[in-house]
């Protein structure tokens, strides 16, 4: 494909596609010190507790940023920024095996 569009969707509800900076791995934590200050794990507010603290607040991060990505295709190669990357984001502490279609 040389034109066109690639999107790609993650096949989970505790984990999100995120398209971010890739030149500085601080931004990863910085976003994950966000999300921890937004969506607090074993907040007693979460009625959804059985699969740990970190249960109920994954599956709402995950609707907060989403599962999906739709991205351009220029010249074969995906139409990137120079700094941007993609990426999975967990939002649990011990996750299954992820999958993208």
């Amino acid at each position: 494909m040389q034109t066109g569009l690639c999107h790609i969707f993650l096949q989970h509800t505790s984990a999100s596609l995120l398209l971010s900076e890739n030149a500085d791995l601080v931004v990863q934590v910085d976003l994950e010190h966000l999300m921890q200050r937004i969506i607090r794990d074993g907040d007693p507010v979460y009625r959804r507790a059985s699969e740990g603290p970190d249960d109920m607040s994954a599956h709402l991060r995950s609707v907060l940023t989403g599962s999906f990505l739709t991205l351009p295709v220029v010249e074969s190669w995906l139409g990137l920024g120079v700094w941007q990357c993609i990426y999975i984001w967990k939002h649990r502490y011990q996750g299954s095996k992820r999958c993208l279609v």
